[in-house]
């Protein structure tokens, strides 16, 4: 009984970020990647998109503390983080890359640094909801594993 529980909060853990508007289908898309031969697919690939995420994150903070501001290679490293949200369908992310992309092609400094700030913190929910997503995956192990759609 305690594992159907703990499969059931698995699966209103991930409905909730889709509805809450963290993720989006390309989260489904790559579980359906997962099988038994990469039980940890997913969790990797999102692990991979933190880490270079994170790298990206850093590279802005630094370009946006350089004076005078380059804003193409700011909308640069920004389209590049955009695409790495879109490989896990980290949605809120991505939409906060779009804001800041375009106070790039206005040249607006003031909005890329406050749209940056809501990016980096959009990131970090993001990274501290799927670590205890991915918790409770580990704790129900791979028998509870959910299947795409649950």
């Amino acid at each position: 009984m305690e594992h159907s529980s703990s499969q059931s909060q698995v699966a209103y853990m991930k409905k909730s970020l889709v509805d809450q508007g963290y993720l989006d289908e390309q989260f489904y898309q790559l579980e359906e990647l997962q099988d038994e031969a990469s039980p940890n697919f997913v969790e990797e690939v999102v692990t991979l998109f933190f880490s270079d995420s994170s790298r990206l994150v850093a590279s802005i903070e630094q370009a946006l503390e350089k004076s005078p501001q380059d804003f193409h290679r700011l909308d640069s490293i920004m389209h590049q983080l955009k695409d790495s949200t879109l490989s896990i369908g980290a949605l809120r992310v991505k939409n906060e890359c779009t804001r800041f992309r375009e106070y790039c092609d206005e040249e607006d400094l003031q909005g890329c640094q406050g749209s940056f700030q809501k990016v980096k913190r959009e990131h970090a929910i993001l990274k501290q909801k799927l670590e205890a997503y991915f918790q409770l995956l580990r704790q129900i192990g791979p028998a509870g594993a959910t299947r795409p759609g649950n």
